[in-house]
C-alpha cells in the first residue's frame, strides 16, 4: 500500500476504556498498513469514529460526534468511517440515515479497517462490513498504538458478556464471553513493561469471570499473581468486578500482593432484592452488604467504587429509598449513577416504565448524597502519605497526580505542590493537606 503512505488517519474514540483498546488496535492496523496516524481532525484525510451505543446518552453523543466530524469533509477530509457499538447495533439504519458516512464496520471487523480505506480510495462507494459469525479478540501479536500516557495502559482480558442483565444490550452487541489465554496476556504485559509502562489496568465487561470459559475456573487471582512477577510493573488494577464472584481467594491476592492496588470497582446497580431479580443480577442484598463489610475489614485502607441504576422499570419509591439508605450506609468512596435507559430488544424494555421526571429526581438525590459521602471519605485522608504518579499540570500550573486509590480517567485527582520540577510518569511521595468533594491537595515530601 505504498501509494497510501501519505494518507493521514484521524481517530475519535468514544465510550469506555474497552472501546479505547479497540481504537488502539485499529490504529495499530492502520500504522502497520503504512498509513500515518494524526491526532488533528483538521489534518486528517480519513476520520474514523469508534462509537458507543450502551445507553441513549451515549448514542446521542456518538451521533453528535459523527455530524461534527462530517464538517471536516468540507475541508481536507475525504472519507468518514464509523465503527463500534452503535454501528454493530444499528447497522441497517445508520448508513442509510446518515449520508455523511462512507463506511461502517462491526466490532468484530476492526482489523479490516485498512482494507476498507483502500477500497474507498479506489472508488468502491458506500461500504458495510459485518460478519456475525466470527468472534474477534486481540492477542499480544496484534498491532496496537497505545493512546494512553506513557506510564499506564489497558489490557482487555476478555470480550463479550454472559451475564445477560435484563437492561443491558452489550451481549447483543459484543456476543458471549470469550477469555484470552493467560500466557498471551502475560506476553502483552511484558512488552508494555519493557516499553516503560508502570501501571497495568485490566478491563473486560466482567473481569471476575475471566477464565471460566477456557479454564473452567475463575482465573483472575492467578492472572494477578503472574502479572505481579513481571519486573518494572508497579501497579496492577482490575476494573468491573462483579460482587458474586469476589471470593476469599481474590481478596487474599489483592491484600497480600503489594503490586495489586487496594481498589475494588464493583458495579452493584441496586440493593433491593426484587429489583435485583428483575435485573437478572446474580447476587442479593444480603450478599452485597456482607461483601462490603468483608472488604472493609480485610484492609487497613481500601477504596470501593460502584455504579447504581435508578428508575429501573417498576422501581417504587420505597425501593429507591432502600437503595438511597444503603448508599448512605455503605459510604462508597466513589459512586457513579445512571438513570435507566430503555434499550430495545432487552427484557427490561418490555416492563412498565418509571416516569422520566421521577428517574431524574432519584438520580439527582443519589448524587447529592454521594457528594457529601465523597467529601467525608476524602477528608479522612488528610494527613496521610501516598505514593503518586504525576500526570501533568492543571490550568493553574499545579501538578496533578493519582495514587493507587484513583483509577485513571474516572476518579478525582490529587493536586500536588512541589518545590522541584516534576515530570509526567514520575512517582513521588506526597502528604495530603486538604480535601474536596472529588479532589485532594498534597505536597511532595
Amino acid at each position: 500500500m505504498e501509494e497510501f503512505d501519505l494518507v493521514k488517519i484521524g481517530f475519535v474514540s468514544l465510550g469506555c476504556n474497552k472501546n479505547l483498546v479497540d481504537s488502539e488496535i485499529m490504529m495499530g492496523a492502520c500504522k502497520k498498513a503504512g498509513f500515518e496516524i494524526t491526532p488533528d481532525a483538521e489534518d486528517a484525510d480519513v476520520i474514523v469514529i469508534n462509537t458507543c451505543g450502551f445507553i441513549n446518552d451515549a448514542k446521542q453523543e456518538s451521533i453528535d460526534t459523527i455530524l461534527e466530524m462530517a464538517d471536516y469533509k468540507k475541508k481536507k477530509c475525504k472519507f468518514l468511517i464509523v465503527t463500534g457499538c452503535l454501528t454493530q447495533r444499528y447497522k441497517d439504519e445508520i448508513l442509510n440515515e446518515m449520508p455523511e458516512i462512507d463506511a461502517i464496520l462491526g466490532v468484530k471487523e476492526m482489523l479490516k479497517l485498512p482494507e476498507v480505506i483502500k477500497k474507498l480510495y479506489e472508488g468502491e462507494g458506500k461500504i458495510k462490513v459485518f460478519d456475525q459469525q466470527s468472534t474477534f479478540i486481540y492477542t499480544s501479536s496484534t498491532p496496537r498504538v497505545i493512546a494512553t500516557p506513557a506510564y499506564y495502559a489497558y489490557i482487555k482480558i476478555a470480550e463479550g458478556c454472559n451475564n445477560r442483565c435484563s437492561y443491558c444490550s452489550i451481549p447483543l452487541i459484543r456476543g458471549s464471553y470469550v477469555s484470552r489465554h493467560v500466557d498471551d496476556i502475560i506476553r502483552e504485559a511484558e512488552m508494555l513493561a519493557q516499553n516503560g509502562y508502570k501501571e497495568i489496568v485490566l478491563t473486560a465487561q466482567d473481569t471476575t469471570k475471566y477464565g471460566l470459559d477456557i479454564y473452567n475456573k475463575k482465573m483472575l487471582p492467578d492472572l494477578l499473581q503472574r502479572l505481579s512477577e513481571i519486573d518494572n510493573i508497579k501497579w496492577i488494577r482490575f476494573l468491573y468486578s462483579y460482587p458474586e464472584d469476589i471470593d476469599d481467594n481474590l481478596l487474599k491476592v489483592v491484600k497480600d500482593n503489594p503490586k495489586v492496588v487496594k481498589y475494588f470497582d464493583i458495579p452493584i446497580q441496586h440493593i433491593n432484592n426484587r429489583i435485583l431479580r428483575l435485573m437478572n443480577r446474580k447476587t442479593s442484598s444480603e450478599n452485597i452488604k456482607e461483601l462490603i463489610t468483608r472488604i472493609r475489614s480485610a484492609f487497613d485502607e481500601v477504596v470501593i467504587r460502584t455504579t447504581v441504576l435508578v428508575g429501573f422499570p417498576t422501581e417504587s419509591e420505597d425501593e429507591f429509598e432502600e437503595l438511597y439508605e444503603f448508599v448512605r450506609w455503605a459510604k462508597f468512596d466513589r459512586l457513579g449513577a445512571f438513570a435507566y435507559s430503555q434499550e430495545e430488544d432487552t427484557p427490561a424494555a418490555n416492563l412498565p416504565q418509571v416516569d422520566d421526571e421521577k428517574k431524574i429526581k432519584r438520580y439527582e438525590k443519589i448524587l447529592n448524597l454521594q457528594r457529601k459521602i465523597s467529601l467525608d471519605q476524602n477528608r479522612r485522608r488528610i494527613g496521610r502519605e501516598y505514593e503518586v504518579v504525576i500526570e501533568g499540570k492543571d490550568r493553574n500550573n499545579f501538578y496533578i497526580a493519582r495514587s493507587q486509590f484513583e483509577a485513571p480517567e474516572v476518579d478525582g485527582k490529587i493536586i500536588v505542590f512541589s518545590r522541584r520540577k516534576l515530570l509526567p510518569g514520575e512517582f513521588v511521595h506526597v502528604k495530603i493537606l486538604d480535601a474536596f468533594e472529588y479532589d485532594l491537595v498534597g505536597e511532595v515530601i
